[in-house]
C-alpha cells in the first residue's frame, strides 16, 4: 500500500474517523516512497484530532456544569409538586373531616408561604417567600424562558437531563477514542520517520561501498 492509496476509512459512532496503524512501513510506502507527503499527512490528521478533541474537552465541561444545574431545577420543582400535592390531599381530608385538630395544623403549614433561598450569583443569596402555585417559569436558553405547568416542568427537566447525561456519556467515550487515535498517529509517525532515516543510512552505506568497489576495479 502507497501513502497516497485512498482506502475505506472506518468511524465510530459519531463520524470520527479511525486512524490506521501501520503495521509494515516498507508495504505501506511502497516502491517509490514519498516520506515528506506522507509525514504531512500524518501531522494533518494529528491537527484533525487534536482539534476535535478540544472542542469535545469544552464540551464535556459545558456539560458537567449544566447537568448539576438541571438536577437542581428539578429536585426544586418535585419539591413544589410534592408540596402542592400535599396541600390539595390535606384540603380534601380537612372537608371531610372538619373536626380533625391534626389535619387543621397539617392544612395551616400547608397554607404558609414557603421561605428558601435562591442564588443571585456564585456567592450571594437572597431570601424569599414562595406563594402557592402550580407554574414555575424555566430558562430555556438563548434569553428564553417559558411558563410550565408543575407536572410538564417535571417531564421536560426530566427528558433534558436525561439527554444531557447521554450526550455527556457519548462525548466521553468520543474523547477516549480520540486519544487512541492521536496515539496512533503519532506512533505511524515515529515508525515512518525512523524507517526513513535507517533507509537513507542503508542507502549511503550501499552507495560508498559500491564506490570502494569501483575505485579498487579502476586501480
Amino acid at each position: 500500500m502507497s501513502a497516497t492509496a485512498t482506502t475505506q476509512t472506518e468511524k465510530n459512532a459519531r463520524g470520527i474517523p479511525k486512524a490506521p496503524f501501520i503495521a509494515d512501513v516498507e508495504e505501506y510506502m511502497g516502491p517509490t516512497p514519498d516520506v515528506e507527503k506522507a509525514l504531512k499527512e500524518f501531522q494533518a490528521a494529528l491537527a484533525k484530532y487534536r482539534y476535535m478533541d478540544n472542542n469535545l474537552a469544552q464540551r464535556r465541561r459545558g456539560l458537567e456544569e449544566k447537568i448539576p444545574d438541571i438536577k437542581k431545577t428539578l429536585s426544586m420543582v418535585e419539591f413544589l409538586q410534592d408540596r402542592r400535592e400535599g396541600k390539595n390531599k390535606a384540603e380534601g381530608v380537612e372537608d371531610d373531616l372538619d373536626d380533625g385538630d391534626d389535619l387543621e395544623d397539617d392544612s395551616e403549614n400547608h397554607k404558609k408561604p414557603l421561605r428558601t433561598t435562591f442564588e443571585l450569583n456564585d456567592t450571594l443569596y437572597a431570601e424569599a417567600e414562595l406563594e402557592d402555585t402550580d407554574t414555575v417559569y424555566l430558562w430555556l436558553g438563548a434569553n428564553v424562558m417559558l411558563s410550565y405547568r408543575l407536572p410538564t416542568a417535571i417531564l421536560l427537566l426530566r427528558s433534558k437531563l436525561e439527554a444531557a447525561e447521554g450526550t455527556l456519556a457519548s462525548v466521553i467515550e468520543d474523547l477516549e477514542f480520540l486519544r487512541e487515535q492521536t496515539t496512533i498517529m503519532e506512533v505511524n509517525t515515529a515508525r515512518v520517520y525512523n524507517w526513513d532515516v535507517k533507509r537513507r543510512r542503508e542507502l549511503r552505506d550501499k552507495e560508498a561501498k559500491e564506490g570502494k568497489t569501483s575505485d579498487t576495479i579502476a586501480g
